[in-house]
C-alpha cells in the first residue's frame, strides 16, 4: 500500500477533498501518532493503522495526513503510542498508559458501539492512586467511541436561512428532543418517536401554541451511560463531541442520518416560522474528573482543555481537576486551543446545520482564568460576541456557575442576554403567598431595572422564566412542598431544596376539586405574569397541558414516562393549553417595536405607569404586601392590571377612562372558570372598583373611541 500524503494542519478534523480524506489533529506534547481506521462501529480491531511521521506528518502541535479511496461513513479514531506520550502520562498517571484510542474533537459524527460500557473505563480510587482491574483495563482501551468522516456538501437547503426575529418578539419553548414525542401517546410512527423527525411531526402543535423558538436541551453528542448505574443520562449534560449531532435522536444508528435528520429539522421548524436555540455546554465533558474515562481530551493534552484545581496535591498524584461545573471537570475555555474550538463548534452550528442561537450553560465558568478567577474581560466571551460568523445568533447566558460564582446583571458584553433567575424566584415567592414581594414582583414584571437598569440595556436582557427542565414543572410547583427525588439512586439528597413551591394545601396527586381548582388558578397566575412581562418570555415544555413529574425537580437520569410528555393531557387539561394559547396570542398582538434596541424608558414613552393598591395611587409596598395593581397608559391603549396574592378577595379601585377613550374590558381574570379566565374580545363592565379574587389575576384593557 503506498505511503499516503502528508496533508494539511488546516482545516482541523476530517475533511472530505478531492482524492481523499484530509485528517487533522492538535496534541502538544505527544511526538508520535497514530490513525486507526475501522470497518464499522463494532470493531475492535483496526483494518488499517497509519503511523504518522513527526517530519512529515507533523506541523507545529498539529499532526495531519491526506488518506485517498475514503468515503463519507468512514471510521476512524486516533492513538498516541505509548512510548509517544510519556508526557501525558505524567500528567494523568495510570489513565493512559494502555493507549487508549481518541476521539477527533472535531468529528461532525461519533458511534458508540452496542458494547460500550462506561463503568469498564473509569478508574477507581485506592489510597489515592488510579486502579483499574485487568479487564477493566482491557476494556479502556478498545476502542468503543469512533469518530466517522461526514460529506457535508451534500445537503440541500433549499434556500433556507436563520430566521433572524428580533428578541422583542420571541417567545422560547424549553424542549427535549426525544422526550417530546418519545411517549406512545404522540401517536406518531414508533419509527420517528424520541426523534428529530418526531419534531418536525409536531410542529403544527408548535405552531397553534404560538411560540417562536425551541431551545433544545443538549444535541451534542453526549454519554448516555454517564448517570447512576441502571439509569440514563436523560438531559444530555455530557458532551463527548462539541460539533456531532446527538446520534440516538436520529431515526437509524448511523452517525451520518444524525446530520442529515437534525437539518431536517431545522428546516422544517424555519418554514413554520420557528427558531431554533441549542443549549450548550462547553463548560465540561463526559471525561470528569479522576477516575473518568478518556474519550478524547484527557489523552491529547490534560493541562491545555481543563483547568487544574487549586488544591496542592503530591507531585505523583498527577493533574487534579478543577471542578465549577458540579460535573467532575472544568474546561479550560481561555486557552487557545480551547477557544478556538468552542468558537469552530459555534460557526459550524450556525454556517452548516443553521441554528438561530445558543443558550449556555453555566456560562459564568467561561469567564474564569487558568486560576479559576472570574475576569473582566474574558477573552472567549470577547471572542463570540465580536465574531462576525455569529453576528446574527442569539446569544443566552446561564450566567452563574455550580461554585457560586453569580452573575445576573453583571455578565460579560453587550449582545448576551440573560436567564433571569431573580425573576423564577421573586415571581414563585409572589404567586405562593409570602409577604413583601409586591416591590420585588414590580421589578420583575417591568424587565428588572433593578437588575439591569445600570447598564441602560433593552428590557430584552432578560429572559423570563419560572419553570425549566432544571427542577418543578409549572404543575409540580403548585403541587408539592418538597422534592420526591428518590427514583434518582441519590437517596433523594440531589436537586435543589429550596423551591418556593406551595401544594395547595396537599402533597402531591388529590381528588379535591377545591385543591386542584386552586392549583390550575395558581398555574394561570404564574403564566401570566410570565408572558405579560417585559422582556423575553420562556416556558418549559409541557407546562401548558400541566404536564408533572411526580415532585421529582432533578429528572436529569429518568428516560421513561417522568420526563416523556403525555399528549393525552392536551385533552384532560385542554382548559390549560386554552389559557396558554390564549395568553401568547395576546402577546403576539401587542404592538411591535420598530427598534429592538429601545431601553425601557423609550418603551414607555408617551406611555406612562401608575401604580396602585386596592386604592388608585397608593401602593402596598410594605414587608407584609402581598397585592399590587398599576396602569399602563398610552395613546394607543389603556392597560390596567392586577394580582393578588392574599388568601382573600380585595376590592380594587378602577382609574377613571378620559373622554377620548372607550370601556373598559376585561381580558383576563384567572379566578374564572374556561372561556371566561381569558377572553381576548373582552367583555364589558362599567365599575369603578373590581372585586379580585383571593390568589387571581386580572387583566383589563381599553381603546380610543373610534
Amino acid at each position: 500500500m503506498p505511503n499516503p500524503a502528508p496533508g494539511t494542519p488546516f482545516p482541523l478534523g476530517s475533511t472530505m477533498q478531492k482524492g481523499g480524506v484530509n485528517f487533522s489533529i492538535y496534541s502538544k506534547h505527544a511526538t508520535g501518532m497514530q490513525l486507526l481506521l475501522f470497518d464499522d462501529a463494532e470493531s475492535d480491531i483496526p483494518n488499517r493503522v497509519i503511523d504518522l511521521d513527526p517530519h512529515q506528518n507533523c506541523t507545529f502541535h498539529y499532526w495531519h495526513v491526506l488518506i485517498e479511496d475514503l468515503k463519507a461513513g468512514q471510521h476512524y479514531a486516533f492513538r498516541i503510542p505509548e512510548a509517544c506520550s510519556r508526557q501525558i502520562e505524567q500528567d494523568n498517571p495510570s489513565e493512559h498508559s494502555l493507549e487508549p484510542t481518541l476521539l477527533d474533537p472535531y468529528s461532525k459524527a461519533v458511534s458508540i458501539a452496542t458494547s460500550y460500557r462506561r463503568n469498564h473505563r473509569v478508574t477507581y480510587q485506592n489510597h489515592g492512586q488510579a486502579t483499574q482491574t485487568d479487564e477493566q483495563a482491557r476494556q479502556s482501551s478498545q476502542p468503543k467511541l469512533k469518530s466517522v468522516v461526514s460529506d457535508l456538501s451534500e445537503y440541500r437547503w433549499e434556500d433556507d436561512r436563520p430566521l433572524r426575529r428580533p428578541f422583542s418578539e420571541t417567545i422560547i419553548y424549553e424542549m427535549h428532543v426525544r422526550g417530546f414525542t418519545q411517549d406512545k401517546s404522540s401517536n406518531i410512527s414508533s419509527d420517528r418517536r424520541g426523534s428529530y423527525l418526531g419534531v418536525i411531526d409536531k410542529i403544527p402543535y408548535l405552531q397553534e401554541l404560538g411560540i417562536t423558538a425551541v431551545e433544545l436541551l443538549p444535541v451534542f453528542q453526549f454519554d448516555p451511560q454517564d448517570a447512576p448505574i441502571g439509569l440514563t443520562n436523560y438531559w444530555g449534560y455530557s458532551p463527548i463531541s462539541f460539533f456531532a449531532p446527538h446520534a440516538q435522536y436520529a431515526s437509524d444508528q448511523n452517525p451520518l442520518t444524525a446530520l442529515d435528520e437534525f437539518r431536517d429539522m431545522v428546516k422544517a421548524l424555519h418554514r413554520a416560522g420557528i427558531e431554533v436555540i441549542l443549549d450548550v455546554v462547553y463548560n465540561h465533558t463526559a471525561e470528569g474528573g479522576q477516575g473518568g474515562p478518556t474519550f478524547c481530551y484527557k489523552g491529547l493534552q490534560n493541562d491545555a482543555y481543563y483547568l487544574p484545581s487549586s488544591e496542592q496535591e503530591a507531585p505523583n498524584r498527577g493533574f487534579r481537576y478543577a471542578n465549577y461545573s458540579g460535573c467532575g471537570n472544568t474546561l479550560n475555555a481561555n486557552h487557545s486551543i480551547v477557544r478556538r474550538l468552542i468558537l469552530d463548534s459555534l460557526r459550524f452550528w450556525v454556517q452548516e446545520m443553521h441554528v438561530d442561537g445558543f443558550r449556555f450553560d453555566l456560562a459564568s465558568i467561561l469567564s474564569r482564568d487558568i486560576h479559576g478567577e472570574p475576569q473582566s474581560n474574558p477573552p472567549i466571551l470577547w471572542d463570540i460576541e465580536t465574531d462576525p460568523i455569529l453576528a446574527g445568533t442569539k446569544l443566552i447566558a446561564e450566567a452563574w456557575d455550580a461554585a457560586g460564582l453569580y452573575q445576573v446583571g453583571h455578565f460579560f458584553g453587550d449582545r448576551w442576554k440573560e436567564w433571569n433567575g431573580r425573576f423564577r424566584d421573586d415571581v414563585r415567592s409572589f404567586v405562593k403567598g409570602d409577604a413583601g414581594y409586591a416591590d420585588a414582583l414590580a421589578q420583575r414584571f417591568l424587565a428588572s431595572p433593578d437588575i439591569y437598569g445600570h447598564r441602560n440595556r433593552e428590557p430584552e436582557q432578560s429572559i423570563n422564566f419560572v419553570t425549566s427542565h432544571d427542577g418543578f414543572t409549572l404543575w409540580d410547583l403548585v403541587s408539592y412542598n418538597s422534592k420526591h427525588n428518590l427514583s434518582n439512586r441519590e437517596q433523594n439528597r440531589d436537586g435543589h431544596n429550596e423551591n418556593l413551591s406551595w401544594n395547595c394545601g396537599h402533597e402531591g396527586p388529590t381528588d379535591c376539586k377545591k385543591i386542584q381548582r386552586l392549583r390550575t388558578q395558581q398555574a394561570k397566575n404564574l403564566a401570566t405574569i410570565n408572558l405579560l412581562s417585559f422582556g423575553v418570555p420562556m416556558i418549559l415544555m409541557g407546562d401548558e397541558i400541566c404536564r408533572t413529574k411526580g415532585g421529582n425537580n432533578n429528572t436529569y437520569c429518568q428516560d421513561n414516562e417522568v420526563n416523556w410528555l403525555d399528549w393525552e393531557f392536551t385533552q384532560k387539561n385542554s382548559e390549560m393549553l386554552r389559557f396558554f394559547t390564549k395568553l401568547i396570542q395576546f402577546r403576539r398582538e401587542l404592538p411591535k417595536r420598530k427598534n429592538r434596541f429601545l431601553t425601557l424608558s423609550e418603551i414607555l414613552e408617551p406611555a406612562r405607569i401608575s401604580w396602585h393598591g386596592v386604592k388608585l395611587g397608593e401602593p402596598d409596598w410594605s414587608e407584609s404586601s402581598r397585592s399590587v395593581a398599576f396602569t399602563i397608559e398610552s395613546p394607543a391603549k389603556w392597560y390596567h392590571l392586577i394580582f393578588n396574592a392574599y388568601w382573600e378577595p380585595l376590592e380594587f379601585k378602577i382609574p377613571d377612562l378620559p373622554a377620548t377613550m372607550g370601556e373598559w374590558k376585561r381580558i383576563i381574570d384567572t379566578s374564572l372558570d374556561s372561556p371566561h379566565d381569558i377572553d381576548l374580545h373582552g367583555t364589558s363592565f362599567d365599575k369603578t372598583s373590581y372585586q379580585v379574587a383571593a390568589r387571581s389575576s386580572v387583566l383589563i384593557t381599553a381603546e380610543p373611541n373610534l
